[in-house]
């Protein structure tokens, strides 16, 4: 459970940060259903999804491979780091990817866009779908029933350290920008892990603005995998607007569990 604190811990303080700086419960282009998307989706995964998701995953290996429990408990961290990154962390960027190339995918993963603001509060915007066929996800409860329990707890809370603040409202990194001894720094840091200029830009309304690219900047924990995949682009500056470009309005349940329940209006999207 200690894992579960560090990251309240570590979204109540990214909140605070926002509330500082702006305005953390009620953004100026927030709408009432923003809030239904952002509360229940949330839910749902930390109750429901990734619990399920996890277990089954290694019910499923204790099946197939029931030798195979606890086989890499006592190896390297470093080897346990190496999996998750690829298992989980690249595999995650391959599917946010195909997300926004694939229509019936994106349809799961609007939620996380429909917000037109960045915040905290949208980490876990998603479909309750997209979150249930993530590979990554399953890979992980794989990779725990291996033995590496104790490493995906630590990983877990780096991970959502580095997405809470990309996804944060707070430009920690315009700190790296705004002094020139730090620039042989920030060159690292915004090709190795996503920053609030990268992922702000995917979330980005319109690519007019020449910093939005919703066709990139996939990155979850790393920004590498854009840079290594060919998918990066690095402006050093923010969106003045976020959104969906050319996507009808739909309702908070739509948002959470099409297809399952879904709107009689016609379609028009761009994803």
């Amino acid at each position: 459970m200690t894992y579960q604190y560090a990251i309240l811990a570590i979204f109540v303080t990214f909140a605070l940060l926002e509330a500082k700086h702006g305005k953390f419960f009620k953004k100026d282009t927030e709408v009432t259903s923003d809030g239904y998307v952002e509360l229940i989706g949330t839910l749902m995964l930390f109750i429901v999804t990734q619990p399920f998701v996890l277990f089954s995953s290694a019910f499923l290996m204790s099946q197939a491979f029931p030798d195979y429990a606890g086989v890499l408990a006592n190896s390297s961290f470093l080897i346990h780091i190496a999996l998750l990154l690829i298992f989980d962390d690249m595999m995650q960027y391959w599917w946010h990817r195909a997300s926004h190339n694939n229509r019936f995918l994106y349809f799961l993963h609007r939620a996380h866009h429909n917000a037109k603001y960045m915040s905290v509060r949208i980490v876990y915007r998603n479909n309750f779908f997209y979150y249930l066929f993530m590979p990554s996800l399953w890979f992980s409860g794989a990779l725990i029933y291996l033995g590496l329990g104790w490493s995906y707890a630590f990983y877990l809370v780096f991970k959502l350290l580095v997405i809470m603040g990309a996804h944060s409202e707070w430009k920690w990194d315009n700190v790296l920008y705004k002094h020139k001894a730090l620039a042989p720094l920030a060159w690292v840091v915004e090709r190795t892990i996503s920053t609030p200029s990268t992922h702000s830009a995917h979330h980005g309304l319109t690519m007019e603005d020449g910093v939005t690219h919703y066709k990139g900047n996939y990155g979850n924990l790393l920004f590498f995998w854009d840079v290594l995949f060919g998918t990066a682009k690095i402006t050093r500056r923010y969106p003045e607007k976020y959104g969906i470009e050319g996507m009808r309005k739909a309702e908070w349940a739509e948002q959470l569990f099409w297809p399952l329940i879904k709107s009689k209006k016609k379609t028009n999207t761009s994803v």
